[in-house]
């Protein structure tokens, strides 16, 4: 069967995946439909960039819709939910949607209703680690009745997709799960360099770690985990109240899911609202970024 696919969302994600598919055989064209491409001043760029990879930038989800075999929603993860009932308004009978957002078992659940109950096809997607690395190659685990022949065809067009359940929740739960420990890594890594930089004991600090967790170099992984949350922490808060989310389906309090959610959120919003970190880049050292956010606290003081 050939497949025309439409990606919800043409932002970091939804571009790497409709720039790479598109051509795949058994792949005869790929829409995209984003709200950036509704904007007068924004949009124009947006919409664009889609055209000039050879993807039809729709002018609304409707429209993505009527020519979707496939839809794939690859946005925030506040707006999973949205985003499918949405879809369910438009979609074609028979057509699938595979969501890839990070968003908690319930979400997942509530959103397979809204597409099932309008004749689409469900399935969920746990993206187990961070695209632009990997391209269409990131790990995904499936899950749903349909969970498994989609696996197929997309392994087909060179993706790593693997069916872990045919009872929705399953990959969610699994991508969630790991989510609060990533997440959370970063947030600890981000408040216990700064303090021990703050004393001035970061040289005795990070010693002891190495010599804990001989395998990790945890400088380097402190540059890289200051310059992720400073660049996608607003993702990151979101799709950690989602893990939040996530522990508190089961009855247990999210203590430590929500606070990760707010140490994240609070690292964004100092970059984009106080641009505290401007001019600095992935390859800044953690240093860098640790020393401003100890300028910024003594000017608060």
């Amino acid at each position: 069967m050939e497949y025309t696919l439409g990606i919800v969302g043409f932002g970091e994600v939804g571009g790497i995946f409709g720039r790479n598919l598109r051509g795949q055989a058994g792949i005869k064209g790929v829409y995209a439909w984003d709200v950036k491409f509704a904007d007068p001043a924004a949009g124009e760029e947006s919409r664009k960039g889609a055209e000039e990879a050879g993807i039809r930038a729709c002018a609304s989800m409707q429209e993505l819709c009527g020519q979707a075999d496939l839809l794939i929603s690859a946005v925030t993860a506040s707006r999973t939910l949205d985003v499918a009932e949405e879809a369910a308004r438009h979609i074609r009978k028979g057509a699938q949607f595979l969501d890839l957002n990070s968003a908690s078992p319930g979400t997942k659940q509530r959103a397979a209703a809204a597409i099932d109950g309008a004749g689409g096809q469900y399935v969920e997607a746990g993206v187990m680690t961070s695209v632009p690395p990997y391209g269409i190659r990131v790990p995904m685990l499936l899950g749903g009745s349909q969970a498994a022949g989609l696996a197929q065809t997309l392994t087909g067009w060179g993706m790593d997709a693997k069916a872990v359940s045919d009872k929705l929740g399953i990959a969610s739960a699994i991508k969630m799960s790991r989510s609060t420990m990533i997440k959370g890594l970063e947030a600890l890594v981000v408040e216990a360099y700064t303090n021990a930089r703050a004393y001035g004991v970061e040289e005795h600090v990070l010693p002891t770690l190495q010599e804990t967790f001989p395998q990790i170099n945890w400088s380097q992984q402190g540059d890289y985990f200051f310059s992720r949350v400073v660049l996608h922490g607003k993702r990151r808060a979101e799709e950690m109240r989602e893990s939040a989310n996530t522990v508190k389906e089961t009855g247990i309090e999210p203590l430590m899911a929500s606070a990760i959610a707010e140490k994240q959120d609070w690292m964004a919003a100092l970059a984009r609202e106080e641009k505290l970190f401007e001019g600095l880049t992935g390859k800044s050292p953690w240093q860098d970024y640790a020393d401003r956010l100890i300028a910024h606290a003594h000017r608060k003081a």
